[in-house]
């Protein structure tokens, strides 16, 4: 990600100031002219940096305006060579010093700074002169920008104007970043706050400055030489840290390398599919959540953590590495629960799943049932999924359709009574050390019971888990291409439920017509209940990216010519 973060001040003698700034410098890519009489790397860095910290200079005052400057206004020493740390993975050296090494950067950071100290905060975006707000332009950049005060007893107001901004020339990646800027620049933010507030009531606990104000006279002739004199405290000194800017390195480095690593692009053959759209839109609904909690007065606890990462599912998905290092047998594939649970018993199974019905297996073996979801989780689309691995207690239905349960918890009668949900009793047959145990023994450590109220056949079945069972049952067909036989599977079903929204939900067409819809995709004869079914709930899992395009453009082709 091409960006910068840099700290700005708003001095009450020279406006606002950059007082640090931290860069990512890619490396260079190999060509003919850089490997054929080109100096060492490391020199010409160096002479690069330089003429960059020339030009900055040039860029930034005179010679006089310098020697004028305030303590302030500055971070760094001219001479001082700032702060350099090199990612070993990619590369990437991460550079901090007072302003950008590039002259044409500096005009950029110089108007962002202006802006965020400014222009922007006076508005009614941020009334309150204090927290985040978004602005810039192609030409400038994009500026994420968090505006706060630190604590100065001999400051106007007993208080100073600061600012930390992100650069960067991509609108779409910064807001997308927005809970995720948010949530790290506030640590910063706070960590400086609190170390200059116990500074400031150590200053007046010695000096208390609002009575030797009310007790001083005011005079036109003296009032430059006070607020030079005010002007002059360094971040440094109000916040008694020595290490103030390595630290500040150390955090905005952390900060580009991980805004880097966090969304990346990727190229897409065609349009993304549902699946893409709906784990985008999980991500961000989950990092706004949580910085609303983060937000919040107070805090948010360790227990509330965990009770709201638990309710919005971060772990809808079972993590791969995770899953591999527990202990114990495993399901591996759909072929392989269908080995162990019987071809009748796995249809049956199958059935519930792909008819929303809430699946719930029950055993003391975490790792056996969490292996059993993976498999079973691959035939829905993800906007249906909703699961919870291993609890202690029931889940209703409306919470997850895929609920793990200790073997000590009993299902409440009107879910035992219900034809909408299927029940797997996992008990165990004979026991072994684990370690001894192969993926294969399964089936002669485990005794498996389906039991569920409906008793709708289900031998007919959708479509989808006819032709399922027939690649499930082909030996000649490897697991990777039964698994690449479902992806097709899923996506062919997915385009008719979205071509059913369309008809159905969208356009609002009646019963005979939806009816003939139905014959078209193919919906219709053998199984045509249990079609219907699948089609209606997978279109529970529609993405709202999709959802709203739909809307928009169905409205948009309603309005006339003339409008």
């Amino acid at each position: 990600m091409n960006a910068l973060v840099a700290l700005c001040h708003f001095c009450e003698l020279h406006g606002p100031r950059t007082l640090f700034c931290t860069e990512a410098l890619h490396p260079p890519s190999p060509s003919p002219s850089s490997q054929i009489g080109a100096p060492v790397h490391g020199d010409r860095d160096r002479d690069g940096d330089r003429e960059g910290e020339g030009l900055t200079m040039r860029a930034n005052s005179s010679a006089t305006q310098r020697g004028e400057m305030c303590e302030g206004c500055r971070s760094l020493p001219a001479s001082h060579p700032g702060f350099v740390s090199i990612d070993d993975e990619t590369g990437i050296r991460f550079l901090s010093h007072q302003h950008p090494r590039q002259s044409q950067l500096f005009s950029v950071v110089r108007q962002a700074c202006v802006r965020s100290l400014s222009c922007e905060v006076n508005s009614d975006v941020c009334p309150g002169r204090e927290g985040p707000i978004f602005f810039g332009d192609e030409q400038h950049g994009f500026v994420f920008s968090h505006t706060f005060f630190i604590k100065d007893s001999l400051a106007r107001g007993f208080q100073r104007w600061y600012s930390i901004v992100m650069v960067a020339m991509d609108r779409i990646y910064l807001i997308n970043s927005w809970p995720f800027l948010l949530r790290h620049l506030r640590l910063t933010i706070q960590s400086l706050q609190s170390t200059a507030l116990k500074v400031f009531d150590n200053e007046q606990g010695v000096c208390p400055q609002r009575a030797a104000r009310i007790n001083s006279v005011f005079s036109p002739a003296v009032f430059p030489h006070q607020r030079s004199g005010n002007a002059a405290r360094s971040l440094t000194s109000l916040t008694q840290h020595p290490n103030l800017w390595a630290s500040l390195h150390s955090s905005f480095s952390w900060l580009l390398k991980a805004c880097g690593c966090r969304l990346t692009e990727k190229l897409l053959e065609g349009a993304p599919t549902e699946d893409t759209l709906v784990l985008i839109e999980r991500q961000t609904e989950q990092e706004e959540e949580m910085s609303c909690w983060e937000g919040a007065e107070g805090g948010c606890s360790t227990s509330q953590r965990h009770q709201l990462e638990r309710e919005l599912g971060l772990n809808f998905l079972w993590d791969d590495e995770k899953f591999n290092q527990l202990p114990g047998p495993k399901f591996r594939s759909l072929r392989h629960l269908r080995q162990v649970l019987g071809s009748a018993e796995f249809r049956q199974l199958v059935w519930h799943v792909l008819m929303g019905n809430q699946v719930i297996w029950r055993g003391a073996d975490p790792g056996l049932i969490q292996s059993a979801f993976t498999v079973l989780k691959s035939l829905l689309p993800v906007g249906c999924v909703r699961s919870v691995t291993y609890s202690a207690q029931y889940e209703e239905a409306y919470k997850c359709n895929f609920l793990g349960l200790s073997p000590e918890v009993s299902i409440p009668t009107h879910v035992s009574s219900s034809e909408f949900s299927v029940l797997v009793d996992v008990s165990t047959v004979r026991s072994c050390q684990i370690s001894a145990v192969g993926g294969d023994d399964i089936s002669s450590l485990h005794q498996f019971t389906i039991s569920s109220a409906n008793t709708q056949p289900t031998d007919r079945g959708p479509s989808l888990l006819n032709k399922l069972e027939v690649a499930l049952s082909n030996e000649n067909l490897s697991v990777d291409v039964v698994s690449h036989c479902l992806l097709c599977l899923k996506e062919e079903w997915m385009n008719k439920v979205k071509v059913l929204f369309k008809f159905s939900k969208v356009d609002g067409r009646g019963r005979e017509d939806t009816q003939k819809v139905l014959s078209l995709l193919g919906a219709t004869g053998t199984g045509e209940e249990d079609n219907v079914r699948l089609l209606k709930f997978w279109m529970t899992g529609l993405s709202k990216t999709y959802k709203s395009h739909l809307m928009t453009a169905v409205r948009g082709g309603e309005r006339s010519p003339s409008q």
